[in-house]
């Protein structure tokens, strides 16, 4: 490849440095601000599947379930525009018929109920701990298998470049306040793998240019490395994206905060996987030598 059509990353890996900072830090302290909005597979409550015979508007159930003391329910299409779910606190077995004929007076026909499930506190509570276990459990078998597979230092790359893309994932859902249910964390635990993969690939291709290129740098190997790589990045991640904005758009309600968490992911997991990962190379400098196999001590025999 000529050097003229080397793309220069590494050249803009102060502001990449700087960028990823800033998000990091703004999602760290809308967690800590706003926290998630956790959905009802975390905290527990009630939630009642109701039927309308004619599409309603979503704002007009809201107002109505608020006249009539319910606050803090959660409104939301389910599967069409007459299928509506409403999520509520508590354990009120009793809730379901109650919203049915509030909601069956305030409007002008009858509203049907489908379905109303519980879902305990203990169990939520169970399932966060599980959930974020699972996070950190999947960080150090990558940790460990980048380790054995390519160098440490790849290795640490590799794993800041997934705690960037969870952290970055989580402030979005901090921010916009969007349900963080199990879907969403199905969803997170898949940009690990997503990422993951796309890491691995630039970082084989840097371990083996590392190997013949042995007049270039640390950063021109890292330059051709990614250069090389990029259609291959760039196709993938765009058809992927395609897939996840026609499920955002038209899957409903029920994928949307999946659909949001996978684009957001799947974004930010090609922008580290070639400025997080990479950048943590040259930070730790990395060097031909840091790659190729100890050399094996002779044994040499002085008996005569």
């Amino acid at each position: 490849m000529n050097n003229d059509r080397v793309i220069q990353f590494m050249n803009a890996r102060v502001v990449a440095v700087i960028f990823s900072l800033a998000l990091i830090i703004g999602s760290i302290g809308s967690l800590i601000v706003n926290n998630l909005q956790y959905g009802l597979d975390f905290t527990g409550g009630t939630l009642i599947e109701l039927g309308y015979n004619k599409p309603i508007r979503l704002d007009d159930i809201r107002e109505q379930l608020k006249e009539a003391g319910y606050d803090q329910a959660t409104v939301q299409e389910y599967g069409s525009a007459t299928d509506i779910l409403v999520r509520l606190p508590g354990d009120n077995p009793k809730q379901g018929d109650k919203v049915a004929e509030v909601l069956s007076k305030a409007s002008a026909g009858p509203v049907e109920l489908h379905r109303v499930e519980f879902v305990g506190p203990q169990v939520g509570e169970e399932l966060r701990e599980k959930g974020g276990l699972a996070m950190l459990l999947a960080l150090a078998v990558v940790l460990v298998y980048i380790a054995l597979r390519f160098q440490l230092k790849f290795a640490l790359g590799a794993v800041l470049a997934l705690i960037h893309d969870v952290i970055i994932t989580l402030g979005f859902f901090a921010v916009t306040g969007f349900t963080f249910d199990l879907t969403v964390l199905a969803a997170i635990l898949a940009v690990i793998g997503y990422s993951l993969n796309d890491t691995i690939v630039v970082s084989d291709r840097i371990r083996e240019n590392f190997r013949v290129m042995h007049s270039a740098t640390p950063v021109g190997v890292i330059n051709y490395s990614l250069t090389q790589t990029l259609g291959r990045t760039l196709i993938t991640s765009i058809t992927t994206l395609l897939v996840l904005i026609a499920l955002a758009l038209f899957a409903g309600e029920s994928l949307q905060s999946f659909s949001l968490a996978l684009i957001v992911g799947v974004v930010i997991g090609t922008y580290s996987s070639i400025y997080v990962a990479a950048n943590v190379l040259i930070a730790m400098k990395i060097s031909r030598e840091d790659l190729l196999p100890p050399e094996k001590e002779e044994i040499v025999d002085d008996m005569p």
